[in-house]
């Protein structure tokens, strides 16, 4: 085969070998075999600064040597210091509306890239600012040159995008950074700022997973730009307003289930300035020459970030933060495999169920069922949590109500179903927890299990003579071996519980073989989920056989017995 221009179709031959394929394209492609790029010494120092030449789909790109080692042999820059443009549109502009542009830097000279500026401008102005756009770093700080991850045949951010359950290509894993907003840089007033300010992804087992992740943002003003007109414009405050913190508290993630988190805390309200959190950058600044090709070239020329690192950013949310809102989440059928947080529940109606419907699940996020949510809407609680007595699990304290939709069986799986299946919820059991009495413990539980949307059930601890009141814990000083300590003090607690209530389910005479599999725990999760529902299992069957035999005296001490987690009494 000869390589060049085909007369017939005008395309170069040949392409790249993985431009059209179905197979991940993992790399920009370069050009055709026998196309020559275009050289430009652009400072007159005798070796190139430019270089011009195109990708599939005969799209231009221009990469631009920041780093001075370019040589007129070579067919694309490097991915250490350079910075590529990509013309999407193909209108001769690079670096311009309807373009993609990612930056590499080697702040410390090692030969390796430290950061990963990418910027993607919409085609034209929109009226909706939000998303419109990308601006987003990826700071390396585990070292393992794993950046942002590019859809070369879409030349798109898919982040998201992953192998298996929760292997993501954007590096989630490990102990990483990025910094990121969805809007285009020339909307946005200082650059140094973003929107989530930063994603902090912790590793602290060392095992190249991560086990915490916490997200900080800055919410933007945003109105029609005075200086700028028919733009947006973005003004971040320079305040942290909303910061999640998401715990993988039985740290069973893996090969395979990468990301595993099992509760959320979310702080909300004034927060906390965090301009004095200033870090400085190496060897950012692009050949200043090049400005002119940029409709921004603003991020080009910083030497400074500002931002609340992975040392700084729990130390600031507890101790320097001004909440007025908690919300708490737990994982309860453990499907979350998001490399985020257990999405959050909002405190709406507990049986409406749809994006923008008014329930529990109001954000798309968000799990239809599955999840837990408690809030507290005046932070009474300061964000600390407690082990209930009437169920073992953990808590917010100071929370006024929550709710429970149960999913099982795990069938609507962590909300995906809904947003790209378009799966409806169908019918679902649900729990409501209140706190009549105003001391920052749940004491009164309403049950919906049979999913009419009625409570046909309810507990009043008081009632029972039982106390609602336990430890609070407070875990503003928690590191991530007290989460996984606790977490394992409650699982191990509900199985211990449920081997206590099997043991009064045999003196009683209930045939446990239908439950066989949940008799068998090899795991924290397993302890904890197969405790709580052997037990629920064991009480309703003990009631029932005291319902047949008119057995109410046994009926109330069953009551104490099970919301007091006092298997003993029975």
């Amino acid at each position: 085969m000869v390589y060049g221009q085909n007369p017939k179709s005008g395309r170069l031959d040949k392409e790249y070998w993985n431009s059209n394929l179905m197979v991940n394209a993992l790399r920009l492609p370069p050009p055709p075999i026998g196309y020559k790029p275009k050289l430009v010494d652009l400072d007159h120092d005798g070796d190139p600064d430019l270089l011009y030449s195109i990708t599939k789909n005969n799209i231009p790109v221009l990469w631009i040597d920041d780093d001075d080692d370019m040589a007129w042999t070579d067919m694309e820059g490097d991915t250490d210091s350079d910075c590529v443009l990509i013309d999407r549109n193909k209108d001769g502009k690079y670096g311009h509306m309807g373009d993609f542009i990612i930056d590499w830097t080697d702040s410390n000279g090692d030969g390796k890239a430290d950061m990963q500026v990418l910027v993607e401008y919409p085609e034209s102005k929109r009226d909706d600012p939000w998303p419109n756009g990308h601006y987003m770093w990826v700071l390396d700080t585990d070292e393992d040159n794993v950046f942002n991850y590019i859809d070369w045949n879409s030349f798109q951010i898919k982040a998201w995008d992953k192998y298996g359950i929760s292997d993501f290509f954007l590096d989630y894993s490990g102990k990483s950074t990025f910094i990121k907003i969805h809007v285009a840089t020339n909307t946005m007033k200082d650059l140094r700022l973003n929107w989530e300010n930063p994603f902090l992804f912790y590793d602290p087992d060392k095992d190249g997973l991560s086990e915490m992740a916490v997200r900080l943002v800055d919410s933007p003003d945003i109105k029609l730009g005075e200086q700028k007109p028919g733009y947006y414009q973005v003004n971040e405050k320079g305040t942290i307003d909303w910061v999640s913190i998401s715990i993988d508290s039985d740290n069973d993630n893996g090969p395979g289930n990468e990301f595993d988190f099992d509760f959320t805390i979310n702080f909300r309200g004034k927060g906390f300035n965090y301009m004095d959190q200033v870090h400085k950058i190496k060897n950012m600044r692009g050949l200043p020459a090049a400005d002119s090709l940029f409709l921004d070239p603003r991020w080009r020329q910083m030497n400074e970030l500002i931002y609340a690192d992975h040392d700084k950013a729990l130390d600031l949310t507890f101790n320097k933060g001004k909440w007025s809102k908690v919300y708490f989440v737990y994982d309860e059928d453990d499907d979350c495999n998001r490399w985020e947080r257990v999405e959050l529940l909002d405190p709406l109606d507990p049986f409406k169920s749809g994006t923008g419907k008014g329930g529990l699940d109001n954000n798309v996020q968000a799990d239809v069922a599955g999840d837990r949510g408690e809030w507290d809407m005046d932070n009474s609680g300061n964000g600390k949590l407690y082990i209930s007595k009437f169920d073992g699990r953990i808590h917010l304290f100071g929370a006024e109500w929550g709710a429970w939709r149960i999913d099982q069986n795990a069938s609507l799986y962590q909300g995906w179903d809904r947003k790209f299946l378009n799966r409806e919820a169908g019918k679902f059991a649900t729990v409501k927890y209140e706190d009549t009495d105003n001391n920052g413990f749940m004491d009164k539980m309403l049950f919906d299990l049979d999913g009419d949307k009625v409570f046909e059930d309810s507990i009043e601890l008081s009632v029972l003579g039982l106390s609602d009141s336990s430890q609070v814990i407070d875990i503003s000083k928690f590191k991530y071996e007290d989460y996984v300590q606790m977490q394992k003090n409650v699982s191990e607690g509900m199985w211990n519980n449920a081997q206590l209530a099997i043991s009064v389910a045999k003196k009683y005479g209930l045939n446990l073989s239908w439950y066989a599999k949940w008799m068998v725990a090899v795991s924290l999760s397993q302890k904890y989920n197969n405790g709580y529902w052997l037990q629920f299992y064991i009480y309703r069957d003990l009631k029932d056989l005291f319902l047949r035999e008119d057995g109410k005296q046994n009926i109330q001490k069953l009551e104490r017995a099970y919301y007091g987690s006092n298997w003993k009494l029975m």
